[in-house]
């Protein structure tokens, strides 16, 4: 996403959000815009501030764990109710602190909160049901997160029933994604680089860039268009849901060219469940080769981790036919799923918005942009330097502690509650792309994504276990080794 400029004259009413066939973000750049002038910089200010907020309750011992509230696991619904009682207070402060942060910022940016303030307050109220859909016992099973059940159910309300048109006001699509990914940035410290190792970084960057370029250059071959061609291919190499939506706003992709993207994701996300853990068990391979195979060839981190923890428990109840220890399988997939690949997502973000800002843009008048110093940085999407900035305070801060320690006491404590913050941010998002989408405009898109994505998807599985169960078989299987 470029650095918009949404600042309008006084009296004026706010632009709506772009509706199915606009581009993620409008196309009017801010030419010398201050740092509180636009909605990326607010985004990053919010991402930060929170962060450091977060550091400061637990390096004195506290923690921002009582805001950042979420449903506990239910089994009936009586359960659920009395859980959601219980933490009333709870949801009235978080809900309160993010209106806030919104509030203010949007005041800045002479946005009208008489309509957003209403708008959000439904949109976090539904949000809050859709957690409560996700703490069910058999969520998980049914793939029901919360940020896919928010997708679902805004594109089943804006396909049946006509939104007011003031309920646009809380859409704030790219605001919400903006505040998500700087969010991000605090759950993958660099550090994790080193802590996972030489192999388990060099076969996760193999698989970034080979399954990125298979699927980028088989969508232009189809006829694609660039920007839909590099969300697919991202969210097929790194980490699926996330990384679709954060190269969309980076590349300028249309909205729905993101949902198409996130929905061929969850669909092969889904496959892989059930396939890995079976073709695994087939091929007799040990429980850390096939949590790394996994952990290379799956979308999503959701789904990934499923199936990770449905070949460790074959291996619980194969009474010694499947090597290795049971979670071995996990650990192998986190080392290259939510470690090696996932940290990819800041890295794409900013080679795609350099690539889209100096190569891809043209004005108005159909010229391809100048790539001066002055127009790379008043294009480039703020939120990746937040993004950045987070992931290097983390990295500061877990370098004081050891990988154990670090998932010990740090993880709990600092990171848990920020990423539950992120989650809300993204089931913000992703129910306002749902409530903004026509499934017509999705139709419309055919075959081609379809062929693009699987594609790769093909290359991906093909590769991941060339590399997990041959090239590096020897290192994986010392880790579960060492798991015992």
């Amino acid at each position: 996403m470029s650095d918009t400029n949404h600042t309008l004259p006084a009296g004026h009413a706010p632009a709506q959000p772009p509706q199915s066939g606009t581009t993620a973000t409008t196309t009017t750049t801010s030419r010398g815009g201050g740092l509180f002038s636009t909605e990326d910089w607010w985004a990053v200010w919010i991402g930060l501030f929170v962060i450091v907020v977060a550091w400061a309750l637990f390096a004195s011992g506290s923690s921002i764990k009582w805001l950042a509230v979420a449903p506990a696991k239910w089994s009936d619904i009586g359960q659920a109710g009395a859980d959601l009682v219980r933490h009333l207070p709870n949801y009235v402060a978080l809900f309160v602190v993010f209106a806030v942060l919104f509030g203010v910022s949007l005041a800045a940016l002479r946005q009208r909160l008489a309509h957003f303030l209403p708008a959000f307050l439904i949109l976090f109220v539904a949000a809050t049901l859709i957690f409560t859909v996700g703490a069910w016992t058999s969520a998980s099973r049914l793939n029901l997160e919360p940020p896919l059940v928010a997708l679902a159910l805004g594109l089943v309300i804006s396909n049946v029933f006509t939104l007011p048109e003031w309920f646009q006001a809380g859409l704030r699509v790219e605001f919400y994604i903006k505040v998500g990914i700087v969010l991000l940035g605090a759950t993958l410290p660099f550090t994790l680089l080193v802590w996972a190792g030489p192999v388990a970084v060099g076969q996760a960057s193999i698989v970034s860039l080979v399954t990125f370029f298979v699927i980028f250059l088989a969508g232009r071959a189809l006829g694609l268009d660039k920007r839909f061609a590099a969300v697919l291919g991202v969210g097929g190499a790194v980490c699926g849901v996330s990384a679709a939506i954060a190269i969309a706003g980076a590349v300028r992709a249309k909205r729905e060219q993101a949902s198409v993207a996130i929905t061929l994701v969850v669909l092969w996300a889904i496959v892989m469940i059930f396939v890995l853990p079976f073709a695994s068990r087939s091929l007799g391979l040990s429980t850390a080769v096939a949590g790394a195979w996994i952990g290379t060839s799956e979308f999503a981190d959701a789904a990934g981790i499923a199936a990770a923890q449905a070949y460790g428990d074959f291996a619980k109840h194969a009474a010694g036919a499947i090597a290795g220890a049971p979670e071995a399988s996990v650990q192998a997939f986190t080392l290259m799923k939510v470690v090696g690949r996932d940290i990819w997502i800041g890295i794409w973000a900013f080679l795609l918005a350099l690539v889209a800002t100096t190569r891809w843009e043209t004005d108005e008048s159909g010229v391809k942009a100048k790539a001066d110093v002055r127009e790379i940085w008043a294009r480039f999407p703020k939120f990746v330097i937040g993004f950045v900035v987070a992931s290097a305070l983390v990295t500061w801060i877990a370098s004081h502690y050891s990988l154990a320690d670090y998932r010990k006491v740090v993880t709990p404590e600092f990171v848990a509650p920020i990423t539950a913050l992120r989650t809300w941010a993204f089931t913000f998002c992703f129910l306002s792309i749902g409530l903004t989408t026509r499934l017509r405009a999705l139709s419309a898109t055919g075959t081609k994504p379809f062929l693009a994505f699987t594609a790769g998807v093909a290359v991906n599985i093909v590769l991941g276990y060339a590399l997990s169960a041959h090239l590096f078989a020897p290192y994986w299987n010392s880790l579960g080794l060492a798991s015992r």
